[in-house]
């Protein structure tokens, strides 16, 4: 009996895959990348032609003699890593090490991993595609060169330790960019002035925001300003002069792709990117579901494009006609974004079944797991519905040869936002004003004039969400990237999070100073967007990609011999805190480690003593006379525990908050729950509950 060999990825593929086919099958995984460029050394020979040095990487021995076994034993071998660039390499890597004649077709791949797409993709295979392996194959020596040529250069400048990525360095830019806005930024004053007023007939309430004069807008620039105005419209009847009724419609969105997901992900779920992509993977793999087994719930993950099949149109459009009404099925073809190339390879993130509703199926999955399917789901269903409607009114009131605006917004068809609304990075005002039914010539009565005083503020700093918004936007990167980015920065201590934003440590603001002056092109958005511009094109096979580092290294390699001559060595220095080392006796200085600051002595190595930074609460221990502080996990997440520890043992994770329970005179915990704000007693025997403001029984 003819025997066949899938070789893909993870052990997870491998346990879905497997329910799929025939005992004719045998289904291995390789754990990911099988061979790489060596740790210890450069890998590239620089001097003819830029030739990459592989090699299997270490630990991966085993799994390298299993596949050649199992391989022998087979009658064909079919490649069946991830539909992309670096999924084409893997499979490259493996027809090396495995000995097969990559012009024969060997090549799998499947957008969604469920029974269908995986026979007929087993029924179609194709030859390796040399185009997509020396894209990834550039991109792999291009970072490997800016990585390993400029991070010695930064242990004996800067610090030991450190290392410069290629693109990691783009985004500790953009950050180190954004602070020195926020610290330049300048405040302007600026004024509103909101007319309260009440309709004569109705006796209905609304307000009127000021505009300036029927032919032009006013600004407001200062309190004098403002008070020469209220002084013009002393004793002002308002009139009702214009009122223009209308439609507007809010489109559905269009179904997520890799970027779009990561920030939705973040600001409806709270999820970082690395989360995100973590269950997203799991979800694409497969999740055993019940009554159906294993199988992958959404297509690939790592997409930049926005096209569904025919298909999933169609299974669609019959679910929302008969869940929802025809009136609810959309009938507009949405516009494609055009700017950057897209990688048209395959779909939208998408659910490999409508019929799978997260309700159904919830019992299958983990929460996390729940939450971002769901997400997915809700997302493409809306993605193929019909646009809102909302009946607008725009309502000019003129007073004293001034004019004042109203606005009002009704819901007329819900359209998408049935099961779907997107998140957004800033508040927003509610979408529906309704304003009374008003004629021209009508006189509203002046309650009063509310006039209020602002100032600009500074663009916010970056969070997870906007500068993968800003990576896509600026052609930084790809889908695969966004995630690792993040993480890796942070690991390096290049950047912190605090709170949700992002915000740049002393020494990420000194190694982007010391990459601007010296490797300009390094950390330029642009340079670095045309790059990857350049890697589409070798894909594309319209670029030859030993050209583009021949192109890119030459140069680099100069600047490098001037760079290590100009740059002098760079002292960073440690914040000193007040806290006395009761080991040495000298101030502690704050240190960054990879979960947030904490105290070391600067006595190191010969005082090794740290500590942890301690936040004061103001509250009692319930248990003991100690104080309640704030501490941190490892991993980052804040607790609340006995400043007698290890003597007490008391912990939480609710916040203490200063209102005291009603029964003991204890303080109370706020703690979040799905019936919303709960406030509980501190106190173990006391079981005081009361959630907004209501008690619980």
């Amino acid at each position: 009996m003819k025997t066949s060999l899938v070789i893909v990825e993870s052990p997870a593929k491998v346990k879905t895959i497997k329910k799929f086919l025939s005992a004719n099958y045998k289904v291995e995984a390789s754990m990911g990348h099988i061979r790489d460029l060596p740790k210890s050394q450069l890998g590239i020979d620089v001097e003819h032609r830029f030739e990459p040095k592989y090699i299997t990487i270490r630990g991966k021995g085993d799994i390298t003699e299993k596949l050649r076994k199992e391989a022998k034993n087979c009658d064909k071998i079919y490649l069946a890593t991830d539909p992309d660039r670096e999924g084409e390499a893997i499979s490259w890597h493996l027809a090396q090490i495995l000995g097969l004649n990559t012009e024969q077709a060997c090549r799998i791949e499947f957008n969604e991993i469920t029974k269908t797409a995986v026979t007929s993709a087993l029924k179609h295979p194709r030859k390796l595609n040399t185009n997509l392996i020396n894209a990834q194959q550039a991109r792999r020596v291009l970072d490997r060169l800016v990585g390993y040529k400029i991070s010695p250069l930064l242990w004996k400048k800067v610090k030991k330790g450190l290392s410069a990525g290629r693109v990691q360095s783009v985004a500790v830019r953009l950050i180190c960019d954004r602070e020195n806005e926020i610290r330049a930024f300048v405040p302007k004053e600026y004024w509103s002035l909101t007319a309260r007023l009440t309709d004569s007939e109705s006796k209905k309430n609304f307000d009127a925001k000021f505009y300036g004069t029927e032919t032009e807008k006013i600004e407001i620039g200062s309190g004098q300003e403002m008070d020469g105005l209220l002084e013009n419209l002393k004793g002002a009847e308002y009139t009702v002069k214009k009122i223009k009724k209308g439609e507007k419609k809010r489109h559905a969105p269009s179904p997520f792709i890799t970027s779009t997901l990561q920030q939705e992900a973040y600001r409806k779920l709270g999820f970082t990117t690395k989360k995100t992509m973590m269950i997203a993977q799991q979800l694409y793999e497969g999740v055993d579901v019940k009554g159906e087994g294993t199988i992958g719930l959404v297509t690939y993950i790592r997409t930049d494009s926005v096209r569904v099949s025919e298909e999933a149109k169609k299974d669609a459009a019959e679910y929302i006609t008969e869940k929802y009404g025809k009136n609810y099925m959309s009938t507009e073809t949405k516009p494609v974004k055009s700017g950057k190339k897209v990688q048209d390879a395959h779909e939208a993130i998408r659910p490999t079944s409508v019929s799978r509703e997260p309700d159904k199926i919830k019992d299958s999955l983990e929460k996390d797991q729940y939450k971002l399917y769901k997400l997915i789901w809700e997302r493409f269903m809306a993605s193929q519905m019909q646009s809102a409607v909302y009946d607008t009114v725009t309502v000019d009131i003129t007073a004293n040869g001034y004019l004042f605006k109203s606005y009002g917004s009704i819901l007329r068809f819900p359209g998408f936002m049935h099961i779907y609304t997107e998140g957004k990075d800033e508040k927003e005002e509610d979408e529906e004003v309704t304003l009374p039914e008003l004629q021209e010539n009508q006189k509203p009565k002046l309650r009063k004039l509310e006039p209020k005083q602002h100032f600009t503020e500074p663009s916010q700093r970056y969070t997870e969400a906007t500068l993968v918004k800003a990576l896509e936007e600026k052609g930084i990167g790809r889908p695969s990237t966004y995630a690792p980015i993040i993480s890796t920065i942070l690991a390096r201590g290049y950047i912190i999070r605090e709170k949700k934003f992002l915000i740049p440590t002393d020494l990420g603001d000194k190694v982007t100073g010391l990459l601007k002056e010296h490797f300009s092109d390094i950390v330029d958005a642009e340079f670095t967007a045309n790059m990857e511009n350049k890697l589409d094109d070798v894909e594309e096979g319209e670029k030859d990609w030993i050209r583009i580092i021949e192109e890119f290294y030459r140069p680099f390699e100069k600047t490098l011999v001037n760079a290590e001559e100009k740059i002098g060595k760079i002292e960073i220095q440690d914040e000193v805190s007040e806290v006395i080392c009761e080991l040495c006796g000298r101030n502690m200085v704050y240190k960054q480690g990879r979960y947030g600051k904490f105290l070391a002595c600067p006595g190191f190595p010969q005082c090794r003593n740290t500590k942890a930074i301690i936040e004061s609460t103001g509250f009692k221990c319930p248990k003991c006379i100690g104080e309640l502080i704030a501490r941190k996990t490892k991993k980052g997440r804040k607790f609340y525990g006995c400043s007698k520890y290890p003597e007490c043992s008391f912990v939480t994770w609710d916040e203490p908050v200063a209102e005291t329970c009603p029964r003991c005179g204890n303080h109370l915990l706020k703690k979040a729950s799905k019936k919303g704000q709960t406030l509980k007693c501190i106190s173990e025997g006391c079981d005081f509950e009361k959630v907004n403001d209501k008690k619980v029984e």
